[in-house]
């Protein structure tokens, strides 16, 4: 607040200037605690919606293209490339590829670049780490446990 009336003394001048620079502080540490909030609310809606992608060693992938030359083909380019096998799966989603006839990749590969192949949803929900409460439920036959199944053909 500047003094715009003669009545206020200096005194009262930095009183109130006084009062105001201790506001400020108040203020600043309210703004920062309702920032810190709102991040808090964005991340646990980020993390409802993301769902965890899981790839073990020797699954089939196919690799996003990402290279941005022109190609004749135009739009009929594909956008996907391989099939290339999981050669190790890091913590962090890189993964390192081979290609079917065994040639390493020399880099790894992001995760977000990848596209898992030859996975029914029934062998998705599985692997990621949910299982259903009776066993011998299954959705392609009944004489075998859904458990048992995916893990066979998973095997293959």
């Amino acid at each position: 607040m500047i003094p715009s009336s003669p009545q206020l003394t200096d005194a009262e001048w930095i009183q109130s200037r006084y009062d105001q620079l201790n506001l400020i502080e108040e203020k600043r540490l309210t703004a920062m605690c309702h920032g810190q909030l709102y991040q808090q609310r964005m991340k646990k809606a980020f993390d409802k919606k993301v769902k965890p992608r899981v790839f073990r060693e020797g699954d089939l992938v196919l690799k996003k293209v990402l290279s941005f030359v022109p190609d004749s083909r135009g739009k009929w380019t594909p956008n996907y490339e391989g099939p290339y096998v999981v050669k190790r799966a890091f913590s962090g989603g890189a993964l390192m590829l081979t290609t079917m006839d065994g040639e390493d990749f020399t880099r790894p590969v992001n995760s977000d670049a990848i596209l898992l192949l030859g996975l029914s949803p029934k062998q998705r929900f599985y692997r990621q780490g949910c299982s259903l409460s009776r066993a011998s439920v299954d959705f392609d036959s009944p004489k075998q446990s859904g458990v048992l199944k995916t893990q066979s053909v998973l095997q293959q």
